[in-house]
């Protein structure tokens, strides 16, 4: 055997062999909604606009892509994205035609960036895994990735959840049985929580070291009935709401992120009109006033994963950002209706979140004496709720934690 031969194999033993020598617990990252890429294939006999394709020859990035979002192309992108409800299955379905897939199961990358060209527009966890790199931590091997189709609810993820926990338990093997962390940004904490609870505690203590969260809506948003009425144009003057929210009603993951009556109390008043003044008791006439029936199922289908708010059995460490305007209440001025452009009035929180649900961890902080799991918490002021991905204040604290 030659001399490189042997050097080459010492080196590949030793690269097997340093895998995650350092003792740190892989991270494995879960991202929120609008966090995973997606990829679709049509095979299409009709569209809604002579530019819209009705075929691709392969699956092409449908999320994120910025030249999917411009004027007229951006009809073809809602009509490929949206899904469509059957009160019968209590399921969605992709419109006929689309295939959707969630690429890159267990890397990264898909959830590092959201845009694969990598513009600077679609960037995501990137920051956090490339200041875990600098401290020892190996994508592909002890930061991993965990995508899912962000429009659905728990209840059409099932199968997430069980890739998740083959995941959590092929990630701990190769670290050489070191517990996982999960670091998890927005509605990706409240998939994490859905699958910690599904799990026994036994098997928690072995797999799980902690979850980091980052803007975690635990009691919903009042962002979602905004949403439902008018829509988001997710913060860019390209983008037109009431097109954005074609597509975003039909998503289940939007009713399951409604306000939590754990957390509204009811007689607090979500939508004012001169007719009717809805509140967190009220989403059912609400949306039959605003014709919008096939929300309430959703809701329906949802709402049960709202009501159990059993703290999740590992250590916590809660971040999340507040001092930021956020929309509290819709107001339709008298003699105007559901149809129309309301004022948002608005409260405390990081933008997206209203502060009352992004701190409802603390509930749990104030009991984990009891039950052995610490809680920590992190409030930032002036920590927007995608912003804090790239905050420097969140990276420092994140980086402390994993070195310890």
């Amino acid at each position: 055997m030659t001399s490189i031969k042997i050097s080459f194999l010492v080196l590949f033993i030793y690269g097997l062999l340093a895998q995650n020598s350092l003792g740190l617990s892989p991270v494995i990252l879960i991202p929120g909604d609008g966090g995973s890429q997606l990829e679709a294939r049509l095979n299409k006999t009709s569209v809604v606009h002579y530019i819209c394709a009705k075929t691709s020859p392969d699956y092409f990035n449908i999320w994120l892509n910025l030249e999917l979002l411009v004027p007229f192309v951006i009809d073809c992108w809602v009509d490929n994205l949206k899904l469509e409800y059957d009160n019968v299955t209590r399921t969605t379905k992709n419109p006929a035609g689309v295939d959707l897939r969630v690429p890159g199961w267990g890397n990264p990358e898909p959830v590092e960036w959201l845009d694969p060209s990598h513009q600077s527009s679609g960037a995501y966890f990137n920051s956090i895994a490339d200041s875990l790199v600098k401290i020892g931590y190996q994508r592909n091997v002890s930061i991993i990735g965990a995508p899912y189709d962000f429009r659905k609810a728990p209840n059409e993820n099932a199968n997430f959840f069980t890739d998740m926990k083959t995941l959590v338990e092929d990630t701990y093997n190769k670290n050489n049985k070191t517990s996982v962390t999960l670091l998890v940004h927005s509605m990706g904490g409240l998939m994490a929580m859905h699958f910690l609870r599904l799990q026994p505690q036994k098997w928690k203590d072995q797999y799980i070291r902690r979850l980091i969260s980052l803007s975690t809506p635990w009691g919903g948003s009042m962002k979602a009935v905004k949403v439902f009425a008018i829509g988001d144009d997710l913060g860019s003057l390209m983008l037109r709401e009431s097109i954005m929210r074609t597509q975003q009603i039909t998503c289940p993951s939007l009713a399951w992120l409604l306000p939590s009556p754990l957390f509204w109390k009811p007689a607090e008043v979500l939508v004012q009109t001169d007719k009717y003044n809805y509140t967190v008791n009220d989403f059912q006439k609400l949306f039959t006033d605003m014709e919008l029936p096939d929300a309430w199922e959703m809701r329906k289908d949802t709402e049960k994963y709202t009501k159990d708010f059993s703290a999740p059995g590992v250590e916590l460490h809660c971040i999340y950002g507040y001092n930021i305007s956020t929309v509290e209440r819709l107001v339709y001025k008298p003699g105007t209706w559901l149809d129309g452009y309301p004022t948002l009035a608005t409260g405390d929180g990081d933008g997206t979140v209203n502060l009352r649900s992004l701190n409802a961890c603390e509930h749990w902080r104030k009991r984990s004496l009891r039950n052995g799991n610490p809680v920590k918490s992190l409030p930032l002021p002036n920590a927007e709720h995608l912003k804090i991905l790239h905050d420097q204040r969140v990276i420092d604290y994140i980086q402390l934690v994993m070195k310890n």
